[in-house]
């Protein structure tokens, strides 16, 4: 995997570009267009985490009809200003068994999410999820 990176202006933003040629830009503070690379990060668990729950779930044959995803964090007050928690809210609606849904989740953030397994070195990472209307909670952390 290769990304690159490149100024865009004399603030302190870029232009970042996959092998695939997809591009997002990446900015320091939020006044500035773009996402911060913490909000990166945070999405990424969230996006990483989601493709591994969907597939899990279609090959399990559970119908899924919408799936959305809100992650919550909290940094650190000294630097480095790592995560210290990441709560992963999904919200999901269809036909699905919840026990299939949270073992889903589970397989997801305790194996095969590589983002949520970097992130889980200095945050505990918490989760719930909410199927057709009625919330779930997760385990207390991933270990």
């Amino acid at each position: 995997m290769t990304v690159q990176l490149e100024r865009i202006n004399n603030a302190i933003q870029f232009e970042g570009t996959n092998d695939s040629g997809d591009r997002l830009t990446i900015a320091s503070a939020s006044d500035q267009e773009g996402v911060s690379p913490m909000e990166m990060t945070a999405m990424a668990v969230g996006g990483c985490s989601s493709i591994d729950i969907l597939m899990i779930l279609e090959k399990q044959r559970q119908p899924v009809d919408s799936f959305a995803v809100q992650v919550d964090a909290e940094r650190a007050e000294d630097h480095p200003r790592v995560f210290t928690d990441v709560h992963v809210h999904y919200t999901l609606t269809g036909d699905a068994d919840p026990a299939k849904v949270r073992r889903a989740i589970d397989l997801s953030l305790d194996t095969y999410c590589s983002v949520s397994k970097m992130v889980d070195q200095t945050a505990t990472v918490t989760y719930a999820f909410t199927l057709n209307e009625e919330t779930y909670k997760g385990k207390a952390e991933v270990s």
